[in-house]
C-alpha cells in the first residue's frame, strides 16, 4: 500500500476537489481543512491564506504541465500522438488540477489564466517542434481541446471499453489526417 500523502499534498488535493465539485466560493479554509482531514492550524501551517492555496495549486499545475511536456517529447509515438491520445483522458492528477484551476474566477485570480496559458504554450511548443508548421500545430492543440470537451460531454473515456475504443478510433482518424496534412506541407 502506498504511503499516505503528506499533509501539504492532502490540503492541495482537497482544495482542488472542492473547486471541481463545488466551486471557488465553497473552497473556504475551513472546508478545505475538513475535506483534507487536517486541522485548520495544520492547513495554515502550510498555506497561510486562500491566496497561498491558489499559489500552491498553480505551482502544482506548472509542475504537472512541465512533466506532461517532457513525457510528450519522449513518447514512443511522438508528441502529437501522445498529446491527442491523452487529451481525452480524465480522472488523472493532471486533469483534476487543470479543471480546478479553470474553476478559479480569473478576474480575482488572473494568475490562473496565466498558468493555463503556460500549459497550453508548452503543449503547442512540443507539437510545433514535431510538425514544424505553426498553423498545423495550433490545429492539433485545438483538436486536443475538442477531444477533451467531447470526452467530458459524453463520458467516453471513462465509460466501458466499447466507448473507449470509439474514442481511440476518433484519435486514430485525427492522427491520419494530421499525417496527410503534414505530408502535403512537407512533401
Amino acid at each position: 500500500m502506498p504511503p499516505a500523502p503528506a499533509a501539504r499534498d492532502k490540503v492541495l488535493d482537497a482544495f482542488a476537489a472542492i473547486l471541481v465539485t463545488q466551486g471557488e466560493r465553497a473552497a473556504t479554509l475551513d472546508a478545505v481543512a475538513a475535506h483534507a482531514g487536517v486541522s485548520k492550524g495544520g492547513l495554515l501551517y502550510h498555506f497561510a491564506s486562500k491566496q497561498a492555496l491558489v499559489d500552491g495549486l498553480l505551482a502544482r499545475l506548472a509542475e504537472l504541465s512541465a512533466a506532461d511536456v517532457i513525457e510528450m517529447r519522449s513518447a514512443t509515438g511522438g508528441p502529437v500522438d501522445h498529446f491527442l491520445r491523452t487529451s481525452a483522458q480524465s480522472d488523472t492528477d493532471f486533469d483534476r488540477v487543470y479543471v480546478a484551476v479553470t474553476r478559479l474566477p480569473q478576474d480575482i485570480y488572473p494568475q490562473a489564466r496565466q498558468a493555463l496559458q503556460a500549459a497550453h504554450e508548452g503543449w503547442y511548443e512540443a507539437v510545433l517542434e514535431s510538425v514544424g508548421d505553426p498553423v498545423l500545430a495550433r490545429a492539433i492543440v485545438l483538436m486536443g481541446d475538442g477531444l477533451y470537451l467531447e470526452a467530458a460531454r459524453t463520458g467516453d473515456w471513462d465509460a466501458d471499453s466499447r466507448s473507449r475504443r470509439r474514442t481511440d478510433a476518433h484519435v486514430d482518424e485525427l492522427l491520419a489526417l494530421v499525417d496527410r496534412v503534414s505530408t502535403a506541407l512537407h512533401p
